[in-house]
């Protein structure tokens, strides 16, 4: 079955979404949330994955990622979806598929639209009615954020401060806040497919900054713009004309841009 094209787009930050097989919650419990966490710090000490912020929920995964050098995040999720898998699979001596395909990566402009993915991964269990304060949810990276761990840490709060556009950490800790206060009293729970499904979201000159970056594959995206706010998305037909009716199968949520690496994150 051919595959969605993927694209190494440097120097970007990316919010990565990777959902389990058939939606199953095979991270119902909270020690398979905590066994991907663990990885996720392997693959940091390993590789030096810059990590900004990230949820394990029950049946899927957000990651925020800064783009270091090539390779770093396809080695990163390579480790921590594979030995994830294995370590259930074998726990629960179960044969098959872990993963829904392949994860999902958005490209983020740093500033506004950063603040705003942040919240949104914040808010996720909130939205799914599990918690009523992302504070609540011992598996998600708002907790680090306000109360930084003194061993173990995953998010690199220096460079989220400073992509967020705030000089020292604790300003942006107090900024941070603030958004996730406002989103609340908004009532802002409700589910945003821009920061999940597209290509990339940011401002106008950053949409186009991609869209240089695609060269001749960003004819087949569509850009759309809503309150100041641009993506590109997949169009429809590029998964149709190779799968008929089998593309809502392989939809947005598994295609990802990256580089030439074949991953498998199966076993």
């Amino acid at each position: 079955m051919p595959r969605a094209n993927r694209h190494f787009l440097p120097g970007h930050v990316w919010h990565l979404t990777h959902r389990c097989h058939e939606r199953e919650f095979l991270f119902k419990f909270a020690r398979d949330r905590k066994q991907y966490l663990r990885w996720l710090y392997e693959a940091r000490k390993r590789f030096g994955l810059c990590v900004l912020n990230y949820a394990v929920t029950s049946n899927h995964v957000h990651l925020l990622v800064k783009d270091t050098q090539e390779g770093v995040i396809a080695r990163s999720m390579q480790l921590v979806a594979g030995r994830t898998a294995q370590d259930y699979n074998r726990r629960k001596s179960r044969l098959g598929a872990f993963w829904e395909d392949r994860y999902h990566a958005t490209a983020i402009e740093a500033g506004a639209h950063l603040h705003r993915c942040l919240v949104y991964i914040d808010l996720n269990m909130v939205r799914a009615g599990a918690v009523r304060h992302p504070s609540e949810w011992k598996h998600g990276g708002y907790g680090e954020i306000q109360n930084p761990p003194e061993r173990y840490r995953l998010i690199d709060l220096s460079a989220l401060s400073s992509l967020c556009g705030f000089g020292n950490v604790e300003e942006f800790q107090l900024g941070h806040r603030q958004w996730v206060e406002v989103a609340l009293r908004a009532g802002a729970t409700a589910r945003d497919d821009r920061w999940s499904e597209s290509i990339a979201v940011g401002g106008e000159r950053f949409i186009e900054q991609v869209k240089i970056e695609l060269g001749s594959a960003a004819g087949r995206r569509q850009v759309t713009a809503e309150d100041m706010t641009y993506t590109i998305r997949e169009s429809s037909s590029s998964y149709g004309h190779h799968l008929g009716g089998k593309n809502n199968a392989l939809s947005q949520n598994n295609a990802y841009i990256w580089n030439g690496i074949i991953e498998s994150t199966d076993t």
